[in-house]
């Protein structure tokens, strides 16, 4: 039995793994370790001299994961690593990374999805606080402390260098460091616990959070697997945290109250209908189809958010309304929102909105200058297990959303109007349209100058066969071509 201890990093393991490859070490001969670990085998031996003339084969895919995995702070990583590569190569399983049942390989792909989640939230909740100026330089000083799960300093470095360049700053974590002065991005060993100076931008951060903290798209457990309670230590605002939360549902019932009394302070009110109906609960009322809500874009979305009027509202994250230039020319309008989207409160963010974004490229068409939203504003779908898949709105739930899209379209004034889907299509054409029959320019809606109808961009992420696929893309791009 071998025993190898790692410095910890990927260069070290990859030369040793290297070495025992060329020997033939087979992985049950191995027990790998960390510095300060001392199993049953606390001795290390040399490493056995090469019996193979040919360093066998290894991809850059495999290279690529177990450099990332490197930085996990489990034990077992360099043992699975190394059981891994012997596999792959000398055990002749050349598809190995592809079969991601085998329990290896599941292994590690969770570890990388476990870095992945943790630079994320290293990202999003780093808060650096002042600690001085440099006279010299006319340069701000900040530092930061932070606790990761795993070694994900050098990973997360290059972000915030990127980002704050403008500033000199130090991150220190249990098990790396990081500076950078303006010139130099330098990484350091991990510190104990450094006491960060509270200072001004405290108070900045916590208003900034109560302005944007909306009670009526408040998921408690959605908020806390976002952001688990073990970061708040660091973060100014956490203080603000549960007195909000506890707050929530009165404010929701004053949005809903102050809803009202605007709507009835002017007498007749083209909406007071719909408000009406948001929190009614008698299923027998039907909207009057041709009711507008003619108020400011910006009324219009603090409306919406307390939006009951179907039963969409109850396990959505919140209501989606569109986004973009108040006087666009051209309206994008989809079918619903998608899981990312109810997740971040923004229409087309997903894998469908990426892939609108590259055909409106290759049409010449800037999404930034387009009014881009949605038929029916929360997410309709199933759950199975931690996923929720897509579920098409039905023809009630697109009518009760009729008079949001309806009110942004009054507001917009656009002169073309690009329809995404069916559901789209059925709320402001008619319930009997169909995208497979009357795809393209559709005269006679007096919604706008022009009018385009098409099939969604999820549609064509749908499509197994890779001809079929392109063919529906190629169709697709004209359609979008007709704007010009």
């Amino acid at each position: 039995m071998l025993t190898l201890t790692v410095e910890n990093h990927f260069e070290d393991w990859r030369a040793k793994a290297r070495t025992l490859l060329l020997a033939g070490v087979s992985p049950n001969e191995v027990i790998w370790e960390e510095p300060g670990q001392s199993g049953l085998f606390p001795t290390e031996y040399p490493l056995p001299p090469p019996s193979k003339s040919q360093t066998p084969i290894v991809t850059r895919e495999f290279l690529s994961l177990a450099e990332t995995i490197s930085y996990h702070n489990s034990h077992q990583k360099w043992v699975l690593l190394y059981r891994t590569l012997w596999r792959l190569t000398l055990g002749g399983e050349t598809h190995l990374l592809k079969r991601t049942t085998d329990p290896d390989i599941l292994s590690l792909l969770r570890m990388r999805k476990e870095i992945a989640r943790d630079i994320h939230k290293m990202h999003a909740f780093v808060r650096f606080k002042k600690t001085g100026d440099d006279m010299q330089s006319e340069r701000e000083n900040f530092m930061a402390w932070f606790e990761p799960d795993h070694r994900i300093m050098p990973l997360t470095a290059q972000f915030f260098q990127k980002r704050f360049t403008g500033m000199d700053w130090s991150i220190f974590t249990p098990t790396g460091s990081a500076s950078w002065d303006g010139k130099t991005l330098r990484l350091g060993p991990g510190v104990d616990k450094v006491e960060v100076p509270k200072e001004e931008l405290d108070e900045l951060w916590r208003g900034y959070y109560k302005s944007i903290f909306n009670p009526a798209r408040l998921k408690v457990k959605a908020m806390q697997a976002e952001m688990p309670k073990k970061y708040w230590h660091n973060l100014p605002e956490s203080n603000l945290i549960e007195s909000l939360i506890s707050e929530s549902r009165h404010r929701v019932q004053e949005m809903h109250k102050e809803t009202l009394r605007s709507a009835t302070s002017g007498g007749k009110n083209p909406y007071l209908k719909h408000l009406r109906n948001l929190t009614s609960h008698d299923e027998n009322i039907v909207l009057n189809p041709d009711e507008h809500i003619r108020q400011p874009l910006s009324r219009i979305r603090e409306l919406a958010t307390c939006c009951q009027a179907c039963p969409l509202h109850q396990k959505a994250t919140g209501t989606v309304l569109g986004e973009g230039p108040a006087d666009a020319e051209i309206m994008i309008v989809g079918e619903q929102p998608g899981d990312q989207e109810d997740l971040l409160g923004r229409p087309f963010v997903g894998p469908a909105g990426k892939l609108l974004d590259h055909f409106l490229s290759k049409t010449g068409i800037d999404r930034k200058e387009c009014y881009v939203t949605n038929a029916v504003k929360h997410f309709k779908f199933i759950p199975r297990g931690n996923q929720r898949f897509h579920q098409s709105p039905n023809l009630y739930e697109i009518s009760r959303c009729k008079p949001w899209l309806v009110g942004e379209l009054q507001e917009v004034k656009p002169r073309i109007i690009i329809l995404l889907g069916s559901t789209a299509a059925r709320s402001l054409i008619g319930t009997h349209f169909k995208i497979t029959q009357q795809r393209g320019i559709i005269t006679g809606t007096g919604l706008a100058a022009k009018v385009i109808a098409t099939v969604h961009p999820s549609y064509l992420l749908r499509i197994k066969d890779s001809q079929q696929q392109q063919h529906e893309k190629t169709l697709f791009l004209k359609d979008l071509q007709l704007v010009r």
